[in-house]
């Protein structure tokens, strides 16, 4: 993750009252084509709340997308890949998280990696935020995402999935989502609006 979010306080403000940041980041699909690995993600400001991730954060200065999507999941996952291994990107978007004590915007780049069968995690390399904020990862058949309780970001992962086996339909462009635990509101809108667009790929 970019620094400036390695030292979050996640004490919840007034609403508008929050900073805004603004970071380039990258997720990573991964599947064994039947289920696909998601992390537990939490608000520490607004307990109870949770949903489901793919592995993925912010890209660090110097580093190209594709190289920061190897990192990730490296740190969350402690499986080490070739940047050969991924496909992508496959989809780029603008989402606006709304939480607790910030709003963040992220031009996002989601990379695909194929596995022939799932594999425990090894989370020791989680950043001292993720030890705070994830809370546990599982692998869920695709085909059951729409059943879980817990929201899942992005909510058409399912679709996602299939698209890794379109390569030339690459990358698709999503525009503008929400994402948030606490509602983004017209600062939301505001910084869709004035983004200056997505990193290389």
């Amino acid at each position: 993750m970019s620094e400036p979010f390695r030292t979050r306080s996640f004490v919840a403000v007034e609403p508008h009252r929050r900073p805004v940041r603004q970071r380039a980041a990258v997720r990573v699909i991964v599947t064994d084509g039947s289920s696909v690995l998601l992390l537990s993600d939490t608000d520490p400001g607004a307990p109870g709340t949770r949903w489901w991730v793919t592995p993925g954060g912010g890209i660090d200065p110097g580093e190209q997308p594709v190289q920061a999507a190897c990192r990730e999941l490296a740190e969350e996952t402690g499986r080490v890949v070739d940047p050969l291994d991924l496909g992508g990107p496959l989809l780029r978007r603008l989402v606006i998280h709304g939480y607790s004590d910030q709003v963040l915007a992220q031009s996002e780049l989601f990379y695909v990696l194929q596995v022939p069968a799932p594999f425990e995690l090894d989370t020791s390399g989680f950043t001292e935020e993720e030890k705070l904020t994830i809370a546990a990862w599982d692998w869920h058949s695709i085909d059951q995402l729409a059943a879980l309780t817990e929201p899942v970001w992005p909510g058409d992962l399912a679709e996602l999935v299939a698209l890794a086996g379109q390569p030339a339909a690459w990358p698709v462009d999503a525009g503008v989502v929400e994402e948030s635990t606490v509602n983004a509101g017209e600062l939301g809108r505001r910084i869709a609006l004035e983004w200056p667009g997505f990193p290389d790929s």
